[in-house]
């Protein structure tokens, strides 16, 4: 049976539209609007390459079966370069009309090379000939460049004519630039902080790559790839092995996308489409900057702090300070976190400390993005020389972090961990440590459950759960997943932490139904359901049969939502909103009311397809009175924004909520942050860093 259904890449769209719009709230710091407006294209860049990546794909193999909203593939491209060209329009008259003249206007200023100053062009003179010219690599341009990974997803280049002082020629040449060079070059001899980019002083001075030639034209261009390159795992004998020869393809895989300058010549404009292949639906021609997501240097810039938010220092749980036993603080208390709001060094310090406690006897943990210098990966290396009997479960499918995780992976198994590469046909998404104790003569379990990643970057910038435990069923389901994960075992009688691909679908639809059948004989029903995206249809459909009998149902999804909700009879019930703020909105939380009994549940999964059918994922239900009680605050705060929520419409549109007569302005993110810091007691003064040690580098004899 059909049922009402918002198309996933225009629903993903309308998110990255509200990205957008916090890049116009005039209210907002000017540095702050600068980052939102970088994230959008940050955004953009990885929806082409993956999602776009992927309906070309179909379209090429001629595939027309329809997604659930009833659109084929040729159909969803044509409807994502609609909606593309309005983004992309607002974000060029944002760049130009709104942000660059304010950023002028404080002293920030972009120069153009016709704008230099004669000190500074011999700056940036020296510059291109000591620190660029070195690493310039022109390319011919012929059929081989289509495939070629001199030019990867991404990368700005030049394109060339070239002819000779005798008139012959000419020949087309591509300039890639430079991707290990910062594209903003700060300028001397200012009382501004000034800058010019690098592919404007590449274009400036290319011609003295050809020495005795002439360039007669030129003109930057940018090529996006297809990133939806996955692992083919059947008769993979060496998973690492044939996870590089996938990276290794992306680079040169088919052109999804080709970015040119307004300013680029018409008369090369065929001649660069037919060497990548590009049909002239692919090509978007801008005014503004490629790669604006580069623009983050410029918005995190140092001695602007008056144009930035002002930064919200995490705070320590009450439950837990550092130097204090963490195996002591779980014995106590269940020890639930938010963070950003509340520090990630609890999770750090449980990992830490395993590593040198002598009553450690193993550590298992499940990795799927990790920091740069990870203290984690520090930790458990550090467990291993120690004696502990270590397990990772390093996930080397998650996108775009494979060849770190790869690295990750080696370095961990040459220190003594036991590495599993994830497992055969899924994607290790879930997010939980396990810790084995010897106490008093008996083996103690302590258990971390996660909605985010064990990454002390992100755990600063989103908005997350972590639940610390030692209970015993908890701690014995646990150990059944990681035998599940690491030995093949079979998972059976598991009733507090539900799994995907096994039992997770089914058992939120038996949720659902529970709540549905409540309010069928006329009992209080309801469900509240914090998550990132809703996608996958059979859930739509128990949330609409649902809604029909009568339960009051309240979804928080921060990103794409293919549920349609306030249609008559069908989701009537139904309210969904969105949260966009200073924080990425990362937490999944469900709450349903079971007749009074209400059961709560964290999870590293989103309502989507993906997460049911080809993830490990993980459902924690949480019964520690005191931690429910905070879920439940949280949730309740989360629906109570009127300042940065919208609220999705049944046409599918987004419409910004406002504060209704008798209301007062809430921002949740600012109350989480307030509760905080009196949870606390007081403001901490501990920073988020990290240490990169620095370690002896092997003898040359030694490494052959």
């Amino acid at each position: 049976m059909e049922i009402p259904y918002i198309n996933r890449e225009l629903s993903w769209l309308e998110f990255n539209q509200r990205v957008f719009n916090e890049a116009r709230r005039q209210e907002l710091p000017l540095l702050e609007r600068l980052k939102f407006l970088s994230i959008t294209a940050s955004n953009l860049d990885e929806f082409f390459m993956v999602r776009v990546g992927g309906l070309e794909m179909l379209r090429s193999a001629r595939k027309k079966k329809p997604d659930p909203a009833g659109f084929s593939p040729s159909k969803q491209l044509l409807l994502v370069r609609q909606r593309v060209d309005i983004m992309l329009s607002e974000i060029e008259q944002c760049f130009f009309e709104e942000l660059l003249p304010e950023l002028n206007e404080e002293g920030i200023r972009r120069a153009s090379v016709d704008q230099l100053t004669a000190a500074q062009m011999d700056h940036v003179a020296k510059f291109f000939a000591e620190r660029v010219m070195p690493l310039l690599t022109p390319v011919i341009a012929n059929d081989n460049i289509r495939e070629s990974s001199a030019l990867p997803s991404l990368c700005i280049s030049l394109f060339c004519e070239i002819g000779t002082s005798e008139g012959t020629g000419p020949r087309y040449v591509l300039v890639p630039i430079p991707g290990n060079v910062s594209r903003f070059i700060w300028l001397p001899d200012s009382d501004e902080s000034k800058f010019i980019l690098l592919e404007d002083v590449i274009a400036n001075f290319v011609g003295q790559v050809f020495p005795d030639e002439v360039v007669n034209s030129s003109g930057l261009f940018r090529v996006t790839r297809n990133a939806d390159i996955s692992l083919e795992e059947e008769g993979a004998h060496d998973l690492a092995r044939e996870m590089g020869d996938v990276l290794a393809e992306r680079k040169h895989s088919k052109c999804v996308r080709l970015d040119v300058g307004h300013e680029f010549p018409r008369f090369l404009s065929g001649k660069l489409r037919d060497l990548f292949g590009a049909e002239t639906n692919q090509v978007y021609t801008t005014r503004a900057p490629f790669g604006l997501g580069d623009f983050i240097e410029v918005a995190t810039v140092k001695g602007f702090g008056n144009l930035q938010v002002e930064p919200w220092a995490p705070m320590l749980n009450k439950l837990w300070s550092p130097g204090e036993n963490i195996f002591k603080s779980i014995s106590e208390n269940d020890i639930l976190l938010h963070h950003p709001y509340e520090s990630f060094e609890p999770v750090i310090a449980l990992v830490e400390q395993s590593a040198t406690d002598p009553k450690v006897l193993a550590i298992k943990q499940t990795l799927y993005r990790t920091a740069n210098n990870s203290r984690v990966i520090s930790a458990l290396i550090r467990a291993a020389e120690n004696g502990k009997q270590v397990t990772v479960v390093v996930e080397l499918k998650a996108r775009f972090d494979e060849a770190r995780n790869l690295e990750r992976a080696e370095e961990l198994e040459k220190a003594g961990v036991q590495i599993i590469y994830g497992v055969k046909g899924y994607k290790t998404h879930c997010k939980i440590t396990l810790v084995v104790r010897n106490e008093n003569k008996e083996l103690k379990r302590y258990t971390h459950f996660g909605t985010g990643n064990y990454n002390e970057v992100t755990a600063g910038l989103y908005t997350d759960i972590s639940y610390m435990t030692s209970k015993r069923k908890y701690g014995y389901e646990t150990a059944a997943l990681f035998n599940a994960l690491t030995g093949g075992s079979k998972l059976k009688g598991m009733k507090n932490l539900i799994v995907a691909p096994f039992y997770l679908r089914e058992k939120f639809i038996e949720l659902i139904e529970v709540e549905t059948k409540n309010a069928e004989e006329g009992k209080e029903a309801s469900i509240d359901i914090k998550v990132n995206n809703l996608q996958d249809a059979s859930i739509i459909r128990s949330l609409y049969k649902a809604s029909y009998a009568g339960v009051k149902i309240r979804l928080n999804v921060r990103g794409i939502c293919c549920l349609q909700p306030g249609l008559k009879k069908i989701s009537k019930n139904i309210k969904v909103m969105s949260t966009v703020d200073r924080y990425l909105e990362h937490s999944r939380i469900l709450s349903f009311y079971n007749g009074g009994k209400v059961r709560i549940f964290i999870s590293s999964a989103d309502l989507m397809e993906r997460s049911f059918d080809r993830r490990v994922e993980s459902m924690v239900e949480i019964k520690d009175s005191s931690s429910r009680k905070r879920i439940l605050e949280i949730l309740e705060g989360s629906f109570r924004d009127n300042s940065h929520s919208y609220e999705l419409e049944s046409d599918g549109t987004y419409v910004l909520r406002e504060v209704a007569k008798g209301e007062k302005r809430f921002r949740a993110q600012s109350y989480f942050h307030g509760q905080s810091v009196k949870r606390a007691g007081k403001i901490s003064l501990m920073k988020e860093t990290s240490f990169a040690p620095h370690k002896p580098k092997k003898k040359m004899d030694e490494a052959i």
